[in-house]
């Protein structure tokens, strides 16, 4: 991936668009997550109720901090060992984070990815973005770009052509407070 396609990447973000990318085991969509009109455009290309939540990804977990509430000592040394990693976690968010990133919930969900075009275009873009899989709610998550175009057309922005991360199935999710698994992942 050049410099110049993550350019275009991080404009599409800072535009208010959509970007397709890949992550560890699927195609994943991603937007500005403080940017209500390109969450809800995200979620209606999904069919995905905003009660639901999504997931943050980061290049650090210093890019997670503003949208969490702090975490105890054993906690955070729990969560930064599994990062960067195949692991999201479920964290107590702060009140004032947008009810379009948390849904119903008092957690966000939030992962410091291993994908270097993950952490690449975090990073790149200054914080923390949505990412959600690229798929309509009731379909298989796409592979490829070439899945993301067919499935959505001008509805994505942008796509970033790279490998997936090698995993077979979504990464896993666990319960920050009782550390119990939500999804298991690879």
């Amino acid at each position: 991936m050049s410099n110049f396609k993550l350019r275009e990447a991080v404009r599409a973000l800072l535009g208010g668009g959509i970007v397709a990318y890949p992550t560890e085991a699927v195609y994943g969509l991603g937007c500005d997550p403080l940017n209500p009109d390109a969450v809800l455009r995200l979620l209606a290309l999904k069919r995905r109720s905003v009660d639901k939540g999504l997931i943050l990804v980061a290049a650090d977990f210093s890019q997670l901090e503003p949208y969490l509430l702090p975490l105890d000592v054993a906690l955070e040394r729990q969560v930064v060992a599994s990062w960067p990693g195949p692991v999201t976690w479920l964290l107590p968010v702060r009140p004032e984070v947008p009810g379009w990133l948390r849904g119903s919930h008092d957690t966000l969900a939030v992962r410091v990815s291993a994908h270097p075009v993950v952490r690449a275009l975090c990073a790149a873009y200054g914080g923390p973005i949505v990412s959600t899989s690229a798929n309509p709610a009731d379909r298989r998550p796409a592979r490829n770009a070439l899945t993301v175009q067919r499935m959505f057309g001008g509805g994505v922005d942008f796509i970033l052509h790279a490998p997936l991360g090698g995993l077979e199935r979504p990464t896993q999710i666990r319960d920050g407070r009782s550390g119990r698994i939500i999804r298991a992942g690879q």
